[in-house]
């Protein structure tokens, strides 16, 4: 297969997958939303076909990018994702873990408080935001300048990082489903964990809730160390609080 094709199949590939991932985890998430919580997105239908429709342009630039990235690692040799488990000590793999989810949330953290800002919001988060409450469609649901900036980090890392393949799969689906919990307007999650240790450090749908809120606060994607050390926690939304006592 010559260079252009190769290239090609790679990008259309990747987002096929980045494409129905997201109807399968969020359609699922849905399904179980109309089961547990009934009459939560009854009124909701527009706003999910939105969602459906900016949640698709996104997936063709995460897929794009993605496909990018797995051209250069299958034809150029240029990325560091590597497949023989052998090739770092056992404990590299879940620290490559650990890594890569904190550098995904640390950029996700400032890109999300940059895109706050009243120019920036209205030309581009606006889109995220536009909904009467998140819903667990809204998860992908970005204008294609921030879909640009959310999607350029991991690619980016696999030129730096060393990770096996296998595990960046497993971020990939952290990601996913970080994503799409977090948006479903209700906490999926016990509350002894959103309430204990746990919850005190990573980020549910009650945490990111109160982001939907308020606007200005709460701006982490899997962990709330960021908030934390800059001020921006502002706690759990107190309507999901109370769902979980």
């Amino acid at each position: 297969m010559s260079t252009p094709a190769a290239l090609l199949v790679a990008l259309l590939a990747t987002t096929v997958i980045v494409a129905v991932r997201y109807l399968l985890v969020s359609g699922a998430l849905h399904w179980l939303t109309l089961r547990l919580r009934p009459g939560h997105v009854a009124d909701l239908g527009a706003q999910i076909r939105r969602e459906i429709g900016w949640s698709m342009s996104a997936a063709a630039i995460y897929g794009a990018l993605g496909g990018l990235m797995l051209w250069a690692w299958h034809h150029l040799g240029a990325t560091r994702i590597y497949t023989d488990w052998s090739a770092f000590p056992w404990w590299y793999a879940p620290l490559s873990l650990a890594v890569y989810l904190l550098v995904h949330d640390t950029w996700f953290y400032w890109t999300h408080r940059l895109l706050h800002r009243p120019a920036l919001f209205r030309r581009y988060h606006a889109v995220h935001h536009a909904g009467r409450r998140p819903t667990a469609w809204t998860a992908m649901s970005f204008h294609p300048g921030e879909s640009l900036v959310g999607a350029a980090i991991l690619p980016a890392l696999v030129f730096v990082v060393p990770v096996h393949v296998a595990v960046l799969g497993l971020v990939l689906t952290i990601m996913t489903v970080f994503g799409a919990t977090n948006h479903l307007g209700w906490e999926i999650f016990p509350g002894r964990l959103v309430k204990g240790p746990v919850g005190r450090w990573v980020i549910t749908a009650s945490h990111h809730q109160r982001h939907h809120e308020n606007y200005r606060c709460n701006y982490g994607l899997y962990f709330r160390h960021w908030d934390r050390w800059c001020g921006t926690d502002r706690g759990l939304s107190a309507a999901l609080g109370e769902e979980k006592g």
